[in-house]
């Protein structure tokens, strides 16, 4: 379960940011096209948040064994780091898919925005960082 958790919810959450960026990037093509290339970071740093999921799951599946020798308590931390790390990566990517979606277009009308939504990014993406870190410490447990 804490392996499927890390990547459904992880994946979910890279995957709404990378659709609501999208359409940011969509609206904002029509107006100034050449921005295009400059405004794929969203969707970028959307899809990092899976890869968080993605580490987190093969590691707990890689630990997986026998049910005589899984313990409990073994599957409990598995299923805390799963959870901590595919609900922060839902959050991230919620948060990365708002930013970029608004960001992109008032960045077409603004380009003085640009710097600004890189930085809103970034501490949107250290979320699903700080659920990577907390997973692997419950891992090591």
């Amino acid at each position: 379960m804490g392996a499927a958790a890390a990547i459904i919810f992880s994946a979910l959450g890279a995957a709404y940011g990378t659709a609501k960026s999208g359409t940011g990037i969509a609206a904002m093509s029509v107006m100034r096209p050449e921005l295009i290339m400059k405004s794929i970071i969203p969707v970028v740093m959307a899809g990092i948040i899976a890869i968080y999921g993605l580490v987190v799951a093969v590691l707990i599946a890689g630990a997986l064994e026998e049910p005589e020798k899984y313990t409990l308590y073994k599957g409990f931390i598995h299923l805390g780091a799963g959870l901590a790390v595919g609900f922060s990566g839902l959050a991230a990517g919620f948060a990365i898919g708002i930013v970029g979606d608004a960001g992109v277009r008032g960045t077409a009308q603004q380009p003085r925005l640009f710097v600004g939504m890189i930085l809103i990014l970034i501490f949107a993406e250290v979320l699903g960082l700080y659920g990577l870190i907390v997973a692997i410490y419950l891992y090591t447990k």
